[in-house]
């Protein structure tokens, strides 16, 4: 007859409707093979990474150097999965594709420089990891409505809305040297 395992009882009857037998046995006892695979599925469970995680690792790593010339399969790498799974699961968890993704956070960093730069709209096509002036101003103009160019006219430098002297921007805008605490010596009590 072989060893006998100890009986153990169930903490999860899922499977076992009101509490009928398995294999024999009462609801509240199963058998070692039974155990075993439990065991194994708990085990799983515990060392499971969701694929999520490998998503966001690829995602981070499209919002931290969208400037250099990445594509989908540089972002599958970065998750450990094949291309076409790493898209599937890439649009289910996040609800766009991954070159959608990538080429949102390209177009969101443009804006913000065409709002903040007077860099030429090309050099701002290219800093931003594009490769084509051309298709940067069509994928532009789909996202935000309007050209590069009437774009950053409807956002004009702050300079231009509050005059400061350019002795005072001068005055303010040196570099402050750090003395290191050379003033605040500690007198004596």
């Amino acid at each position: 007859m072989g060893a006998r395992y100890p009986p153990r009882p169930v903490t999860n009857t899922e499977g076992v409707s009101g509490g009928a037998s398995v294999a024999g046995r009462g609801p509240d006892r199963l058998g070692p093979a039974v155990c075993d695979a439990a065991r194994v599925r708990v085990a799983a469970v515990r060392n499971y990474v969701p694929p999520a995680r490998h998503l966001l690792r690829a995602k981070d790593l499209a919002d931290a150097r969208y400037a250099e010339p990445l594509d989908v399969d540089d972002l599958a790498r970065a998750a450990g999965l094949s291309r076409a799974h790493f898209s599937r699961e890439f649009r289910r968890a996040f609800g766009e594709s991954p070159h959608a993704y990538l080429l949102t956070r390209r177009l969101e960093r443009a804006a913000a420089l065409l709002r903040t730069t007077d860099h030429s709209v090309a050099d701002i096509c290219f800093s931003v990891g594009l490769q084509s002036v051309g298709s940067f101003t069509t994928s532009f103009t789909r996202t935000f409505g309007v050209s590069p160019t009437i774009y950053r006219t409807q956002f004009p430098p702050a300079a231009a809305h509050a005059v400061i002297p350019a002795c005072v921007v001068r005055a303010y805008g040196r570099p402050q040297r750090s003395t290191d605490g050379e003033d605040s010596t500690q007198q004596p009590d």
